[in-house]
């Protein structure tokens, strides 16, 4: 496992991270039992850094999660978890809430601290209320121990920066803005780095679609986008190989990136993805793929309020 340094926070973080939200039941119905064990190979396999929020299954994915790690020396891992998003369309920014909300995950993952503490989803808040409260309830927390590194996340991109310009942000968490299709992350990233904010990436699948499968039927994707990227997945498939791994290597190999955050309550697949990443990239095939998505390049779909979009 290969592991890259986060911003300016000090700590080395694996390529690969393990995206915990599959423990919710996100993706398709889990047995307990198999999640606990795809988090003990994560770890078995280098890696160190896991993601998950209160939102995956309301609360199941934290609870499975405290259970997995129950009696895992704490130095083995470094653990995000998120504030402010707790349902579909449940959304609470508030210093009263978010406070409460470490405490409660706190409680379900069975750990004294966080890592990192994360805002969850900003563009479907105000970006005001988050610079003038809900940072700072989480730097207060962060004096008082409960919580170490403090960041945001979103789909839009454009918002990271105009926090940033405006508080204090360690991290930023993206998904589905580095993966073959859209790459839309790198155009922020000069800015993020020069605040030395450390930059994390999620869902190089793009939440299905880079997958032979397809997405699932609610995907926001336009239908152009979807599909290109079946048109993709086929091409792959007469070149006899798999576009998830294509996928997942490519959005694994930035090195300005810190780490890419994958989901899966499979051991197999992590065990999976751990060699993917290990093999050189097919860079004759990765330029065939991506002129494939040349007509629909960094095309995404709408989320959150108007005035945070790109």
């Amino acid at each position: 496992m290969k592991y890259r340094q986060l911003g300016r926070t000090g700590l080395q973080v694996s390529a690969l991270s393990f995206g915990a939200s599959s423990l919710g039941g996100v993706f398709r119905d889990i047995d307990e039992g198999e999640g606990i064990r795809a988090v003990h190979t994560a770890l078995d396999e280098g890696i160190n850094f896991i993601d998950v929020a209160p939102y995956y299954g309301e609360t199941l994915a934290e609870t499975v999660l405290g259970r997995a790690l129950r009696g895992i020396p704490r130095d083995r891992y470094h653990l995000a978890t998120k504030v402010g998003r707790y349902g579909a369309r449940e959304f609470d920014f508030s210093p009263s809430r978010v406070i409460a909300s470490v405490d409660e995950s706190l409680a379900r993952l069975g750990i004294d601290h966080i890592d990192l503490i994360q805002v969850h989803d900003i563009e479907f808040g105000s970006l005001e209320i988050i610079v003038e409260e809900t940072l700072p309830a989480l730097r207060e927390l962060q004096r008082s121990g409960k919580v170490g590194l403090v960041g945001i996340t979103g789909l839009p991109v454009g918002a990271f920066c105009r926090v940033a310009r405006r508080a204090e942000v360690d991290t930023v968490l993206s998904y589905s803005r580095y993966c073959l299709n859209d790459t839309s992350l790198l155009g922020v990233l000069p800015e993020l780095e020069e605040r030395g904010v450390g930059v994390l990436t999620a869902s190089p699948l793009s939440m299905g679609l880079l997958s032979h499968r397809g997405p699932p039927d609610w995907h926001p994707a336009p239908i152009e986008l979807k599909e290109a990227c079946a048109r993709a997945a086929e091409h792959c498939s007469r070149r006899g190989a798999d576009i998830s791994k294509l996928a997942v290597q490519f959005s694994t190999s930035q090195e300005r990136l810190a780490s890419c955050i994958v989901g899966s309550a499979d051991p197999e697949n992590i065990r999976r993805n751990c060699r993917w990443i290990e093999e050189p990239l097919d860079e004759e095939l990765l330029a065939e793929v991506r002129a494939i998505f040349e007509s629909v390049k960094d095309l995404c779909w709408y989320e959150g309020l108007p005035e945070n979009s790109d």
